[in-house]
């Protein structure tokens, strides 16, 4: 039997930078403001590339340093929360832009849980000995969604794509465990676009909700509280302590949550790698931007030696921890 293997990483972010400072200047705000609560410095803003565009860049990047042909590749998975549109998917423009004509495509909506959700499927289909190539792609223009005039979200979020390519070729398991959860009871802490019945036969005319909203108390609370348990369980049935982790990869969100998390779980603090400053929080993105960095500046070596841990958290209420040899 044959198991995934991550082969290559990528990432791309839009050009336009914005600033904390350049925020103070169309909002009541200020870089110490937002920096000393969120680690947060700055943040990529798309001017006129929509969220496939991001995707497709990244998927040219992968196929370029895999070697990989477009036709080889078996499926495309997108993690998003700001696609193009609801039909088509964004998977299925990314595969039309990269001429994966043999690939079925498909969008994966989980937040900023996204990502692990998405590799957690791909590892999956790999395994099935049906499918040998993949393409795994976190990626999101939040600025599209964003209330600009609401200073307690608009600072937080950026946008950007991080992919990996995932081929059936290791003799080991690319995840030694995984848990996920959701948890829908509380998925109204953290919305995004709610649309409502609208037709000629509708009784109630209510309004689209477009924008994203979120209870920031209630998400804190729930990041370092119900996850710090999420990654415990996921060492735990690795049958691995924190010591034996190489690197915590977590969602990008809040560099508090990150001194919490590592305080919980009695972990290294240096050992959770972090980008926020640069990114913001990219919701389904932030995990591979993270990964793929690392890769660049040769944090992580993608040659089987290194044990990682992935861990994704937010709106859903989602969350999960893969533990991967990497």
């Amino acid at each position: 039997m044959t198991y995934a293997k991550v082969t290559a990483t990528a990432h791309y972010a839009p050009n336009q930078v914005v600033k904390n400072d350049d925020l103070a200047k169309i909002m009541d705000t200020s870089d110490e403001w937002i920096s000393s609560r969120t680690g947060i410095r700055q943040r990529h803003i798309s001017v006129d590339e929509n969220t496939s565009e991001l995707a497709t860049k990244v998927g040219r990047q992968l196929l370029e340093r895999s070697g990989l042909l477009a036709e080889t590749l078996d499926f495309i998975i997108v993690a998003t929360v700001s696609p193009d549109g609801n039909m088509p998917s964004t998977a299925s423009l990314v595969q039309a832009n990269l001429g994966a004509v043999n690939a079925f495509a498909f969008d994966l909506t989980a937040a900023c849980s996204g990502f692990v959700y998405a590799l957690s499927m791909a590892d999956k289909l790999l395994a099935s000995g049906v499918y040998q190539n993949g393409l795994v792609i976190g990626a999101e223009v939040l600025s599209k969604v964003i209330d600009w005039t609401d200073r307690a979200t608009s600072v937080l979020f950026g946008d950007g794509a991080g992919g990996v390519i995932v081929q059936a070729i290791a003799e080991e398991p690319l995840i030694l465990a995984e848990s996920l959860k959701s948890d829908g009871s509380r998925g109204m802490s953290l919305t995004s676009h709610l649309t409502q019945p609208n037709s000629p036969f509708s009784k109630a005319k209510l309004a689209d909700d477009n924008f994203l909203k979120m209870d920031g108390r209630a998400i804190f609370d729930f990041a370092v509280r119900d996850v710090p348990k999420n990654v415990l369980e996921g060492l735990e049935k690795a049958n691995l302590t924190t010591n034996e982790i190489d690197y915590f990869l977590l969602h990008q969100a809040n560099s508090r949550i990150l001194d919490k998390m590592a305080r919980k779980i009695k972990a290294d603090r240096q050992k959770f790698l972090q980008n926020m400053r640069d990114y913001g929080n990219t919701s389904a993105a932030s995990i591979p931007i993270l990964l793929s960095e690392s890769v660049e500046n040769g944090t992580i070596k993608l040659d089987g030696t290194q044990t990682l841990v992935l861990t994704g958290f937010g709106g859903g209420l989602t969350w999960g921890t893969l533990v991967v040899k990497i």
